[in-house]
């Protein structure tokens, strides 16, 4: 049941803040639009206000814009529909679904540091948690231990002995450490991660919690979305060279990690969402029909061309994007399925 409530509640924010973005611009730019839908499937609830029906459906994995005029033989709303619209104007209403997913989580994580803090790693030279099966764990470091020494060489810093054991790169070393007032060592040979590039024993540091002021909390919260959507970009660059190494996972994928940083907390539960919304937002930028992109691109080609593409080729292309994202859709659910069958 948390399961089922964590994936609605998460699925509904970046769902609502995605649609709140077209909705926002198209009422901006004069477009009428006639349906604002969280959702799909049967309606649970509508009301109309003024020109537009809100409605809440009962498939909670997607929304839409009912937008007058967009397709231009259907086009019913006069100068006021979408076909009518600059093409400056439809690019804005296309695009800003993806970019209220990209500044949902500076708000997300704005609340996270203002009112909860920032968890960081201490500076001191204690284990915080040790992963299993690791170097450390198997020679017997445990959670709460002291660093004091690595061959013989003091460690005053959590900074320092993560460069000492770097500078060792695969050779053995011996560490010197405290538990309970108690000195002891251990002999422990580190192994060399490719994703961080770098030597580990498997172990991370004690983590504190950094209180922040408003603006500092702002600011923290712009540059921490910034790092992430960078690092999210690079690892899509190193799956688009590398398809066979991608781990795709759908939607049931995606409810079991709700579910999971539910259990955690509220805090990663947030966390996870921004990340989520990220993702959501980046994805949807693809230059695939169906998708955002695609629109973006027909758009551009519009602009160029100096008239729109024809309604057949658009059906065409939007028929051929469908496609893909339902095969894609297929595999990540296989990949979901194997994962609980399998348990990895």
């Amino acid at each position: 049941m948390l399961t089922i409530l964590a994936a609605v509640c998460v699925f509904g924010v970046l769902v609502l803040a995605h649609e709140l973005g077209h909705f926002i611009t198209a009422k901006m730019t004069g477009m009428r639009v006639d349906e604002f839908a969280i959702g799909f499937g049967p309606k649970i609830i509508s009301r109309k206000f003024g020109e537009t029906v809100y409605s809440l459906r009962i498939i909670p994995l997607g929304g839409f814009n009912d937008i007058a005029g967009m397709n231009p033989e259907e086009n019913t709303a006069g100068n006021r529909g979408y076909c009518q619209k600059s093409i400056p104007a439809r690019l804005l209403v296309i695009s800003a679904g993806s970019l209220m997913n990209f500044i949902l989580p500076i708000f997300l994580f704005f609340g996270i540091f203002f009112f909860h803090g920032e968890t960081v790693v201490g500076t001191e030279p204690i284990v915080g948690s040790v992963a299993a099966e690791k170097p450390a764990a198997l020679a017997g470091i445990a959670k709460g231990d002291r660093i004091i020494a690595v061959d013989g060489k003091a460690v005053d810093t959590w900074k320092g002995l993560v460069e000492n054991i770097k500078s060792h790169g695969n050779e053995p070393i011996t560490v010197t450490y405290e538990r309970n007032g108690a000195e002891d060592t251990a002999v422990i040979t580190p192994y060399y991660d490719e994703k961080l590039q770098r030597s580990l024993i498997g172990i991370t540091g004690k983590t504190v919690t950094k209180e922040h002021g408003f603006f500092d909390a702002a600011a923290l919260s712009i540059e921490h979305t910034a790092k992430i959507m960078q690092g999210m970009l690079k690892e899509l660059s190193r799956i688009l060279g590398q398809p066979s190494d991608a781990d795709l996972a759908g939607p049931i994928g995606v409810a079991q990690m709700a579910g999971q940083f539910a259990e955690q907390g509220l805090i990663p539960l947030v966390t996870f969402a921004a990340f989520l919304s990220l993702n959501l937002g980046i994805i949807n930028l693809f230059p695939i029909p169906a998708l955002d992109g695609g629109h973006v691109v027909a758009l551009l080609v519009e602009g160029v061309r100096g008239k729109p593409m024809s309604q057949k080729t658009l059906a065409i292309t939007q028929n051929i994007g469908v496609a893909l994202l339902v095969l894609l859709m297929i595999f990540a659910t296989k990949n979901d399925i194997v994962r609980i069958f399998t348990g990895n």
